[in-house]
């Protein structure tokens, strides 16, 4: 009894950085959870004296349940971002609470979060243990049953993926993104004043028809029109990243990292002058998405 009490504390000690695993791995906390558990029984069956490493032994354990759910997650479809962007169904787990999920997406970032979910199931694996987790290709490999050389290139595409397209000149990016992150102080403050100051008078605003109310494409003219209206979803501000979109400076909406809008902006001379309110799946499977360096923001 008191060898098993060990192990549970042991565990127990480990149990913060097995969900970080998962959660990264899976971008779902009730299932991060259940691939946690799924660990700890492996745990309590197994002869820990034969245990060297314990954590290095439940990262490994940990990584092979949550490969095993991006699997088969990708063979069925359920939770595909494009289908359902964000009503995703989850797990009847009151133990789950939708505002600690919240803050886990935020402290890995939504953008990032919003990226994984791009990646195919050896992608997001490989970047992952190895980017993110420091864990080298040695024994990532064997986990995906390749060698160490083509985790690497797994790894190097996902790398890519997530960087996205890089704009021309660093000076642009940090200009646009000094507007940007003025837009949503602003629109966080419901400061209609401030944000019509980064908007030019004369602003385009393209809402697909899956993101207007009416199911209808929506146009409207004038940075005051659009700004007032804007306001009304400050609710939401908490939610948007900024990231690179289609190599310039755009803004993500994804709850709990579930890509589910997308502000793509055009700047002329210090100023919005056109934005695309982006919401149609299909659209926003063909958009390039990138994470802005850290330098950047």
């Amino acid at each position: 009894m008191a060898e098993k009490d060990w192990l549970a504390k042991q565990f127990e000690q480990n149990r913060g950085h097995l969900r970080g695993v998962a959660y990264r791995m899976l971008g779902s906390l009730s299932e991060a959870e259940d691939a946690v558990q799924e660990t700890w029984v492996r745990l309590s069956r197994s002869d820990a004296n034969s245990i060297d490493n314990l954590r290095g032994w439940l990262t490994t354990v940990v990584s092979r349940v949550c490969l095993d759910i991006l699997r088969s997650r990708s063979s069925r479809r359920e939770d595909s971002i494009e289908e359902n962007p964000i009503e995703i169904p989850a797990k009847d787990d009151a133990s789950i609470d939708p505002e600690q999920e919240a803050i886990l997406a935020e402290s890995v970032g939504i953008a990032l979060m919003v990226l994984l979910n791009r990646l195919s199931p050896a992608e997001r694996f490989a970047f992952v243990l190895h980017d993110l987790m420091d864990l080298p290709f040695d024994e990532i490999a064997p986990i995906l049953g390749r060698t160490s050389t083509a985790t690497r290139q797994l790894a190097s595409r996902a790398r890519r993926q997530v960087r996205g397209i890089s704009p021309d000149t660093g000076l642009e990016l940090t200009q646009q993104r000094e507007i940007v992150n003025s837009f949503l102080t602003a629109l966080r403050a419901g400061d209609i004043e401030a944000l019509v100051q980064v908007l030019d008078p004369d602003l385009v605003v393209h809402i697909d028809k899956s993101a207007a109310a009416t199911g209808l494409p929506v146009e409207i003219h004038g940075a005051r029109n659009w700004a007032g209206n804007a306001i009304a979803f400050a609710r939401h501000m908490r939610f948007f990243q900024p990231a690179l979109v289609d190599g310039a400076v755009g803004i993500l909406l994804a709850p709990r990292g579930h890509l589910f809008r997308v502000l793509r902006f055009t700047f002329t001379d210090g100023r919005v002058t056109q934005l695309d309110v982006i919401a149609d799946p299909e659209r926003l499977q063909r958009l390039q998405i990138g994470m802005l360096e850290e330098s950047d923001e």
